[in-house]
């Protein structure tokens, strides 16, 4: 009986299968020699893909970048494009968490990452905000999203109410895990409501103006 064929290394199989030991094992523990070993390849097999490990998680990285909906910017006005994006930007983080720390440190030459980064900032320079202010905005976005999806507020505190009896305030905080869906949930929510009523009211104060042709004072 022929023995069954094994099936082509390529880029895409090499990335799916490292995302795959990532969201198992965590960062640390990924390794070439692990990846190999999962490809039933030797080493030197994926350098005909990738020059370096750090080149591997980039295409990683970038992989789960490439699942977040940019096209929200050619389809709604600033404020809601921002709220569909960071809704669909947290959630392809969530679903891989472990490659969130090396995706955090920012878009190197990362296509989708450097893709989305244009998407958000043209969308906001186009709405009116200054370049600077269009970068804070762009970051403070970024920094909000990645850590709700690098944390949970629920998952903090343990199921254990006699830890808490000392403490009037948390006398229920044992109850958080049960419910670390809703509470992780609506605290991403509200986070991003106040944060987008805050840049609509700076921009109806600072921005709007200066399109009517009316500066302030």
């Amino acid at each position: 009986m022929p023995r069954p064929r094994q099936a082509l290394l390529n880029r895409e199989r090499i990335v799916e299968t490292a995302l795959a030991l990532i969201d198992a094992d965590g960062l640390g523990a990924f390794s070439t020699r692990r990846l190999a070993a999962a490809l039933n390849v030797q080493g030197p097999s994926l350098y005909n893909h990738f020059a370096t490990k750090d080149e591997i998680l980039d295409a990683v990285a970038d992989s789960v970048t490439a699942s977040v909906d940019v096209s929200v910017f050619d389809r709604y006005d600033w404020v809601e494009a921002l709220r569909r994006w960071a809704r669909s930007y947290r959630q392809a983080l969530a679903v891989h968490p472990n490659i969130v720390p090396y995706l955090a440190q920012g878009p190197g030459r990362r296509p989708a990452a450097l893709a989305m980064a244009d998407a958000v900032y043209g969308a906001l320079v186009r709405a009116g905000w200054p370049p600077a202010r269009a970068t804070h905005i762009g970051a403070a976005l970024r920094y909000f999203v990645a850590g709700s999806a690098l944390g949970s507020f629920a998952r903090g505190f343990v199921e254990d109410p006699e830890l808490y009896a000392a403490h009037p305030h948390l006398t229920q905080a044992h109850r958080l895990r049960g419910h670390q869906r809703s509470v992780d949930e609506g605290a991403f929510t509200l986070g991003l409501d106040a944060l987008l009523d805050g840049l609509a009211a700076e921009y109806a104060r600072t921005v709007t103006p200066l399109e009517g042709g009316t500066g302030p004072g």
